[in-house]
């Protein structure tokens, strides 16, 4: 089977499987070039309220293909840069579901994706600095905004890997299970993020991402949309709310440009 990566939507909860188990889910060309169009067609569908990355088998991605990067080191990087920035770009809840190798590619897909969730035997590294590469500037500060600059440094100048309890530690993931009970985990966490709004989640995503003077566009979207007065409505009838805001739905609801 030729590297792909597979997608599927259940629930509001959209899967998305890097698979090329023959070298470790490894992403070639074509899978970075998969990744934009993807997330897009994935944003645009009302049935998808959230979305899990992760790889198939007992790997998450071992890296970038090496061959892409003997073959052209400055393309390789940009595809993966750009695959990186539309992952972190979109609009709705993403978290990565982390099984074995996560390095390199992998670790900068994982890093753009809002949660992380991993097994006991996960491993994850940063390894630019062993085939003399410049990390991305993008990717580098996102990855400090997630551990701090000195674990950054760390992973950074050695490209050693870390294991699970130490990702936990630095932040760089949020939930460490049992390799017998990530599947669940993930599947129960995501049925609770389908579940709430997405105004909320929508706005919270941008404000976390630094992006100012969008305040008195999120209040017209509340007064809008109609989320919060459902919200409110459900919780004094005792009651699961119906919200029904989605991204790109409500009146003047697009992305900021700058």
């Amino acid at each position: 089977m030729e590297p792909q990566l597979r997608q599927a939507v259940t629930d509001g909860v959209a899967t998305v499987v890097i698979d090329h188990p023959a070298k470790r889910n490894a992403m070639t060309a074509g899978m970075w070039r998969q990744v934009p169009p993807l997330l897009a067609a994935l944003a645009a569908d009302p049935a998808v309220r959230t979305v899990v990355l992760t790889g198939e088998g007992a790997t998450f991605c071992a890296g970038a293909d090496i061959s892409s990067l003997r073959e052209s080191p400055g393309e390789a990087q940009d595809l993966a840069v750009r695959a990186e920035e539309a992952l972190a770009a979109f609009p709705k809840p993403t978290l990565a579901a982390v099984r074995g190798y996560c390095v390199g590619g992998g670790s900068q897909l994982a890093a753009a994706c809002d949660l992380r969730f991993a097994d006991e035997g996960a491993l994850f590294g940063i390894t630019p600095a062993k085939l003399g590469i410049v990390y991305p500037s993008s990717s580098t500060r996102r990855l400090v905004s997630l551990v701090g600059p000195a674990t950054a440094k760390y992973l950074l100048f050695s490209g050693e890997l870390i294991d699970a309890g130490r990702a936990l530690r630095t932040g760089l993931v949020d939930e460490v299970l049992p390799a017998d009970a990530l599947a669940k985990r993930v599947a129960e966490f995501t049925a609770v993020l389908a579940s709430r709004s997405q105004l909320t989640q929508a706005a919270a995503k941008e404000f976390a991402a630094g992006v100012l003077d969008r305040d008195a566009h999120w209040g017209e979207q509340a007064r809008a949309g109609g989320d919060t007065a459902e919200g409110v409505a459900a919780f004094l009838e005792r009651r699961t709310p119906r919200f029904t805001w989605t991204p790109g739905g409500g009146p003047g609801d697009e992305a900021p440009t700058g």
